[in-house]
């Protein structure tokens, strides 16, 4: 079998591959060049900055599979996939921690004002009165989807002397509450949290599912963090509460459009801005290159992927839509 990859996968993962089959290694693999080549392979494995769309899968001749290195798949016409016969997989949770700890270390420079105050410093300035923050310990945490990034951002907030509650309609209410997260409506968590984090996948029913209605019923002065994907927040909106004090700050690893263009956005002092990092470690990358190996080496020998993705919808035991 022969089988493409387009972004960077751990070094590890591609001998475990090259072991039974023919692997090409073709980073920036785009668009155009995409469709030129796709149809000599059986199998192919992006990340999130390949976009297998309509045209691409139409040449896709003897494609078989589309494996993606990490959980989300909008990158991915999923339903062309699947019309056309072919395997869409993923592997959600490989790079949890990752995104976990990336959540909690903006929580912690969105609270004590870390990334204005190194600045300052850099600038030869020394006003401390400026950057007096709030602590973590005591806040209320409330995690919107409670798929396996949201266990883990809870399982650290927890430890950090926070009180974390969840909306989630897929996730059973014993499952949270044995975790120490009671599930509530995502309106009565906009209410009560002090701080918000967002882990849920982008599809249609998640687009801007926290926009407008829902930053006017944020309690005042909470922070957002958003880790997830961009399209799940409304920027604009988010950039009205910050300007009216509705919201005291936010950060944002992912965006509508990456990399981001809103000059409004960019230019907020109280919004911490990271490129799309929060999976980015090399134990999550090599986490990630290993699972979707494995995965994709057990569809080829013929047998059932451990995480399929139908219309978006990841379908797997026990597991997660909202990521």
């Amino acid at each position: 079998m022969r089988i493409l990859i387009t972004e960077g996968l751990s070094p590890d993962a591609v001998a475990l591959l090259r072991a039974h089959h023919q692997v090409d290694v073709r980073d920036g693999c785009r668009g155009e060049h995409l469709c030129d080549i796709i149809g000599l392979y059986d199998a192919l494995i992006v990340r999130s900055q390949t976009r297998v769309c309509r045209e691409v899968l139409r040449r896709a001749a003897r494609l078989r599979l589309i494996a993606r290195a990490g959980s989300g798949v909008d990158n991915i016409d999923v339903a062309e996939a699947e019309r056309r016969g072919i395997l869409v997989l993923n592997t959600p949770g490989a790079n949890a921690i990752a995104v976990a700890e990336h959540t909690v270390g903006l929580m912690l420079a969105l609270a004590r004002h870390i990334p204005l105050a190194d600045a300052s410093v850099r600038a030869g300035e020394w006003r401390r009165s400026e950057f007096e923050g709030v602590e973590l310990y005591g806040k209320v945490l409330g995690i919107i989807g409670l798929g396996c990034v949201g266990v883990e951002v809870a399982r650290r907030a927890l430890a950090l002397g926070m009180t974390v509650i969840a909306a989630d309609p897929f996730v059973a209410p014993e499952r949270a509450l044995a975790l120490g997260v009671p599930l509530v409506p995502l309106e009565t968590l906009l209410a009560r949290a002090d701080f918000i984090s967002i882990h849920v996948p982008a599809n249609a029913s998640t687009h801007h599912l926290v926009g407008r209605r829902e930053l006017a019923l944020v309690k005042p002065g909470c922070r957002i963090v958003n880790c997830a994907r961009g399209e799940v927040l409304d920027e604009d909106a988010l950039l009205d509460a910050l300007e009216e004090g509705k919201v005291a700050g936010a950060a944002l690893d992912v965006f509508g459009t990456e990399p981001p263009t809103n000059e409004r956005l960019l230019r907020n002092r109280r919004v911490i801005l990271t490129p799309h990092i929060g999976g980015s470690t090399a134990e999550a990358r090599s986490r990630v290159g290993l699972e979707v190996a494995r995965q994709v080496l057990r569809v080829l020998a013929g047998e059932a992927p451990a995480h399929r993705v139908w219309g978006n919808v990841l379908s797997e035991q026990g597991a997660n839509p909202l990521g």
